[in-house]
């Protein structure tokens, strides 16, 4: 900064001159606004980026393939696998008859449906799933990983029946399912069915699912039709 003198009519003042370095005018503030603004979505930007790619890198659980096999009643082996999807908490059962046809059993705890889809016909059943579904599914759930191969024990196993009655007109609209029931039965009708304590002597049993658990629970599903 320069001193200036200013001469007027009666006394000399003193006044201040600028060598064009003097203090920052409103202007130079702005751009400095805009570069911290800038420097923080920079930032900003930066730790977004690494947090996805963080993400990325964790690996994801993959479905697990666990193989069960168990005599049943008469000392024939019953094949069976169930795919394990931890993160969507899916089971998905393949059960393999005698007569080399599979039927699949999709537990979607999420939702709490279990729904059937047998070899032999041509729709899907679907119903409600009750605590003993939930304490069944679990066991295989909290498997260790590294079990891929399960053999029961025919002498410690419990078997248990179960009877689902079917209502021919209780068909359910695919369009309101979720997708992992939609893709398992895309190409069939899905009817509801309901429990109960057995078909009766005048109704006739179609046929039965056998599903068996880590827990040593084997469970006989059998379907039946209602009259409308």
């Amino acid at each position: 900064m320069v001193k200036c003198w200013k001469h007027s009519d009666n006394s000399l003042e003193e006044a201040q001159c600028t060598d064009g370095g003097s203090a920052a005018s409103p202007k130079s503030y702005f751009p400095q606004k805009a570069f911290w603004f800038s420097l923080s979505a920079s930032l900003l930007l930066i730790i977004t980026v690494l947090s996805v790619m963080m993400h990325l890198r964790v690996p994801q659980p993959r479905p697990q393939i666990v193989r069960i096999t168990v005599p049943d009643q008469t000392g024939v082996l019953i094949n069976q696998s169930a795919v394990v999807d931890q993160k969507n908490h899916l089971v998905t059962f393949s059960v393999t008859s005698a007569a080399n046809q599979t039927s699949t059993v999709l537990f979607d705890m999420k939702r709490g449906l279990i729904c059937y889809k047998p070899a032999e016909h041509q729709s899907c059943f679907l119903r409600q799933m009750e605590k003993s579904d939930y304490d069944n599914v679990n066991s295989l759930l909290h498997q260790p990983t590294d079990k891929s191969q399960l053999e029961l024990s025919g002498n410690d196993t419990q078997r248990q029946m179960e009877f689902l009655g079917v209502l021919a007109t209780s068909q359910v609209d695919v369009s309101t399912l979720e997708e992992p029931l939609q893709a398992l039965c895309q190409d069939r009708s899905i009817h509801w069915t309901r429990r109960a304590e057995g078909p009766g002597k005048q109704r006739l049993v179609y046929f039965c699912i056998d599903i068996c658990f880590p827990s040593n629970i084997c469970v006989s599903v059998c379907f039946y039709y209602l009259p409308e």
